[in-house]
């Protein structure tokens, strides 16, 4: 089986390097080796969420070089999940894209492969150097995909996010310099092993570094103060992109939970769960601000990008109460908010194509084609990213609120959550009333040139909105399997004795 594991990398990879070398000039053959090495991508990552279910978490060492002196992928539950849920988000954005956005630029399939392969292997790497590697190769996959299409917005927008992740790759450097000086090693199991085992002299450099390295997470997570780079850049990427951007800032999360529960948890020592005490507060700022924003926003896109601010901020209150019972409400959530974002911004791109000079400006404007049918799409979107029953946000939510109970900060997280649910109900119902209902009250009907039903963008949008309708009808075995994957994280030596051999714990305290 340890074989398969390396495939959600080596595909999206080899499949990039084919479409730019063999059929770069043919736009139909690039859609047909996309969609095919993306539903290939899907069917792998099931099996791999099969086998995971069952078994202990197995490792994969690339040129069968031993840990933790080689490059080491690690399955478990929890990547298992979040390379399955790349490839169906993937595989929505290559659908709506092959329409018609995928000739405004170039290169766009070869990107969203390589985009693929960064994404799965920050989920599967066990080395944190090799994290680094990863996140570069999505970052330089996703500069070409923000700026496909051109336009000075998309262009500011898409430097400013050049600059700001390329400040926090030079932050992930000299944090992981300052790791590895210490304990010499970057392997995470490894790390579990030898961050208890840090003199006394050096554990201030160790914790200096570990921080730094929180601080690139929450830049990638879009966290509190960290975040002023996502509206930006959401609200300007084309449509496609902005969808699979979803994932983005799920794998600054994955970090924190990965590398914070395993190398900072409970076997750290003085060091355990180190990023507790800045989460916490800083995801319950997030999701205000980020709620604030909707409130806020004048455009359709721009409302959009804020409430994924505000669902990080959510999602992350989970991961900060670093229980078993939170990080599993909080995975169940992870899933249901990339889904709803990734359906509201396709849904959105459908709504301004037909709205013509109007675009995602949020005004009364004439009726437009397919109204009614984008209206309860946005609908069930709506009410999916806000938390209304009886879709996936209701229960995730309710699943958080429940996990915070015994938290000394109960109080605030439900007040916060509460508050923030209604700030959205009002900035999307807003939205929905001006972009539908008040439509009906302008004479005339926008009318814009192109196909009426574009097949693929529809069955695309409608696939992320079945999405949220099968987290809610399968709530049960995925909340179970969530649960097995939280306790993964917090029993982690199976991870650790799968990386480094029977005996690793042995070597912890001395």
């Amino acid at each position: 089986m340890g074989d398969w594991i390396v495939v959600p990398i080596l595909l999206p990879a080899v499949m990039a390097a084919l479409i730019v070398l063999a059929v770069r000039h043919d736009i139909i053959l690039q859609r047909v080796f996309s969609i095919t090495a993306t539903v290939a991508l899907v069917a792998v990552s099931l099996w791999l969420v099969i086998f995971a279910n069952g078994h202990a978490p197995e490792m994969y060492a690339l040129g069968d070089w031993p840990a933790p002196f080689g490059i080491v992928l690690v399955l478990d539950r929890l990547s298992a999940m979040m390379v399955l849920l790349t490839s169906l988000l993937g595989l929505g954005v290559v659908l709506f894209a092959s329409s018609e956005w995928d000739q405004r630029g170039k290169h766009f399939h070869a990107l969203l492969q390589f985009q693929l392969m960064g994404v799965n292997g920050a989920f599967l790497t066990g080395d944190v150097f090799n994290l680094f590697v990863f996140f570069e190769v999505l970052l330089i996959a996703s500069y070409g995909l923000m700026l496909h299409g051109a336009g000075a917005d998309r262009l500011k927008a898409g430097m400013q996010y050049v600059v700001i992740n390329l400040t926090g790759s030079t932050l992930f450097l000299i944090g992981v310099g300052m790791i590895y000086s210490v304990t010499g090693t970057l392997n995470m199991a490894d790390l579990a092993i030898q961050v208890p085992n840090v003199a006394s002299g050096d554990a201030a450099l160790l914790r200096a570094g570990a921080l730094i390295l929180l601080l690139v997470f929450c830049v990638k997570a879009a966290l509190v103060p960290v975040h002023f780079w996502l509206p930006g850049t959401y609200a300007n990427a084309p449509a496609p992109v902005a969808a699979l951007f979803a994932i983005m800032t799920k794998v600054g999360a994955y970090s924190v939970l990965r590398v914070y529960s395993l190398a900072f948890g409970d076997l750290a020592g003085d060091m355990a769960w180190l990023a507790e005490p800045y989460i916490l507060p800083a995801a319950l700022i997030t999701l205000v601000l980020g709620m604030t924003g909707v409130l806020a926003a004048k455009r359709l896109n721009s409302l959009i990008a804020f409430s994924v601010i505000g669902s990080m901020g959510t999602l992350l209150i989970a991961i900060g109460l670093f229980t078993p019972e939170a990080i599993s409400a909080g995975l169940y959530y992870l899933l249901h908010s990339t889904f709803s974002a990734a359906a509201l911004f396709l849904i959105a791109d459908l709504v301004v194509s037909r709205r013509g000079e109007f675009g995602d400006s949020l005004h009364t404007a004439p009726r437009f084609h397919q109204s009614g049918f984008l209206a309860v799409l946005f609908f069930v979107g709506a009410i999916g990213m806000a938390g209304m029953p009886p879709l996936s946000g209701f229960v995730g939510k309710l699943q958080i609120m429940d996990a915070a109970r015994d938290s000394d900060a109960m109080v605030w997280i439900w007040s916060i959550i509460l508050v923030t649910s209604l700030m959205c109900i009002i900035g999307f119902g807003r939205a929905g009333s001006v972009l539908f209902w008040k439509s009906s009250s302008v004479d005339g009907e926008i009318t814009v040139q192109g196909a009426k039903w574009p097949v693929l963008p529809i069955i695309a949008s409608c696939g992320m909105v079945g999405a949220l309708v099968g987290l809610t009808v399968f709530a049960g075995p995925i909340s179970e399997y969530l649960q097995g994957a939280a306790m993964q994280l917090f029993e982690p030596s199976q991870y650790i004795e799968a990386v480094l051999g029977e005996n690793a714990l042995s070597l912890v305290g001395q």
